[in-house]
């Protein structure tokens, strides 16, 4: 009996080793969670250090509108903090930029940090426009607190930070010396919020002063994180009981703004009564009950502000290039814990349009028998393959884990990955297009924006190529003509230019004419030629000053705009 007690003992004694070591790693994968959504749900890009500018003064900004949320007793009026960054050509305050700041959930991004996600290629878009007489004003959403209720302004309510970008337009206004309109640039939700401020302050007749807003990939129509994913994080977060990871979900997947714009949110599928069960009754996508659809209709309500042109650039593919493919294993693997435990973990995208696949597996195994369990379906609906794989600007699993930093566990579930990206801003959504199919080739005519810089390449969420600055400088200066809304492999300019301009032109474009024209920044032409027929290796010889120029080129049926720098 002792024997057969001491077996008993031992067997027991191994499980609980077994299930501490999973909440062990549990803990870990919450970690990676953490860090993991932090640096999709964002929006901005990793600041490159190289390009922190030099600070000066930080200020507070308050609205003098309130906007009482929903499940809020009152009111509240929100505060921000912003600096300018004056140009470095006359130093003054004439030409102001708006900057604003996206989905930061405890400001883990400083304003400097904002300015340097601005970085491409070793350049700083900030940088080069304050190269050409513009003054950048970065707008960031601390945390603070008002009336005893404290707000997390990264993830606070879309509204409220609109009415603390109003408070600023208002401010930067009055400070700006001369007549000189706003730009206001939002990257990600910040393109939200300064299309919400806009078009209210039109609507209340709340003068802007405001001649271009320029959408950086941002989500009209809503964002998306793997609805597999999501129950994975609250499953681990629940079940595992850490408080990092219950705050992950409380004050990230859980925060206002994420409610507003995700597409699919956990909270739309948990049965009743339960934070970790799934309604099986519940699996088509569907937002944060009380939250997404109802800002949505506000939103579309509001429409576009009508006194601004209003232009886009975006990371994802007009084409209908998907990400990955519906239905697909994103990883399927079993983890050892120690001798006899191990996890078993998989996880899909959401699948092909009308089907119901099980999307979240979760088991523990003590000597082979599961001990823990858990699963969750979702459904696509007719109109639309699951939106995990649409075109779109792409978020990264793995990319906040900088290779697992070291823990073993971690990195054998990263390379364990089959698939990294998902479609975290669709296409159809950061065009602003209307529609229940978020694949397929982009209807560009459908979109409500004047002008639109996209590829056929889907890329990461708010990273900045040369041509989407190019396209960014073209629309602030206000130069003639418009940039492609496809990059065309026409052929190729060599910059700087040294005594000629030279170009080169692929073979397979045979325009009946060439157009050439000069701009300096100003707008000023100060040259311009044609060619008729032509083709190869084009040569036109230049005498101007060094400095930075625009070349515009049309063929009559496109245009195509290039900064150059003439040496």
């Amino acid at each position: 009996m002792d024997q057969k007690n001491n077996e008993m003992n031992r067997v027991q004694l191994h499980a609980e080793s077994g299930l501490q070591w999973t909440h062990l790693l549990l803990i870990g994968l919450m970690i990676f969670s953490i860090h993991g959504l932090r640096a999709q749900i964002n929006f901005l890009p990793e600041p490159d250090p190289n390009f922190f500018p030099e600070r000066s003064v930080i200020s507070p900004i308050t609205a003098t509108i309130g906007y009482q949320g929903y499940g809020e007793s009152q009111a509240y009026f929100g505060q921000g903090e912003y600096e300018i960054f004056l140009d470095n050509v006359d130093g003054v305050l004439d030409r102001p930029v708006l900057v604003l700041d996206g989905f930061d959930p405890g400001d883990g991004r400083g304003i400097g940090a904002l300015y340097a996600s601005l970085t491409y290629g070793g350049q700083n878009l900030a940088d080069e426009l304050r190269d050409l007489g513009y003054d950048i004003v970065i707008l960031n959403a601390p945390n603070y607190i008002t009336d005893g209720y404290e707000i997390s302004g990264g993830g606070d309510f879309i509204q409220r930070n609109a009415m603390v970008l109003i408070a600023l337009i208002q401010e930067i206004n009055a400070q700006k010396v001369g007549n000189e309109e706003l730009v206001v640039l939002g990257p990600s939700m910040g393109g939200l919020i300064s299309r919400y401020a806009l078009a209210y302050m039109e609507q209340e007749e709340l003068e802007h002063e405001t001649r271009l807003f320029l959408s950086f990939d941002s989500p009209h129509r809503g964002a998306n994180i793997p609805i597999s994913l999501q129950y994975l994080i609250n499953y681990f977060a629940v079940v595992g009981g850490d408080p990092i990871a219950q705050a992950t979900v409380d004050f990230v997947l859980n925060s206002p703004a994420a409610k507003q714009m995700l597409i699919d949110h956990l909270s739309g599928h948990l049965l009743s009564g339960s934070d970790v069960e799934q309604d099986p009754n519940l699996l088509l996508p569907i937002g944060a009950p009380n939250f997404r659809d109802e800002f949505q209709q506000e939103l579309d309500l509001l429409g576009f502000p009508s006194e601004v042109r209003n232009v886009t650039m975006i990371n994802g593919a007009v084409d209908g290039t998907t990400i990955g493919s519906p239905g697909m294993e994103v990883v399927n693997t079993s983890i050892a814990i120690d001798g006899l435990t191990d996890l078993e973990i998989a996880l899909y995208f959401t699948p092909e349009a009308g089907q119901n696949i099980t999307v979240t597996e979760v088991r523990t195994l003590f000597i082979g028998i599961p001990i823990s369990t858990f699963s969750a379906d979702a459904e696509s609906p007719n109109t639309s393959d699951g939106v995990d794989s649409a075109p779109g600007g792409t978020g990264n699993i793995s990319a906040a884990l900088a290779g697992g930093g070291g823990n073993p566990i971690l990195q054998e579930f990263i390379d364990a990955l089959n698939q990294d990206e998902y479609s975290f801003i669709p296409t159809m959504s950061a065009l602003a297009i209307e529609t229940n199919n978020w694949h397929g080739t982009a209807d560009l005519s459908a979109s409500p924006f004047d002008n639109i810089e996209a590829s056929t390449i889907n890329s990461s969420h708010v990273s900045l190529t040369q041509d989407m600055a190019d396209f960014a400088i073209t629309e602030i200066l206000q130069l003639l003509g418009n940039s492609d809304v496809v990059t065309q492999s026409w052929g190729r300019v060599i910059n700087p230019a040294k005594g000629n301009i030279q170009m080169f032109l692929d073979p397979s474009f045979k325009p009946a004419f060439l157009e050439a024209e000069l701009f300096q920044p100003d707008g000023r032409r100060v040259a311009n030629t044609s060619w008729h027929s032509p083709a190869g290796h084009l040569s036109w010889p230049i005498s101007l000053s060094q400095g930075l120029y625009l070349l515009h080129l049309n063929d009559g049926n496109s245009s195509h705009n290039i900064r150059l720098l003439v040496e």
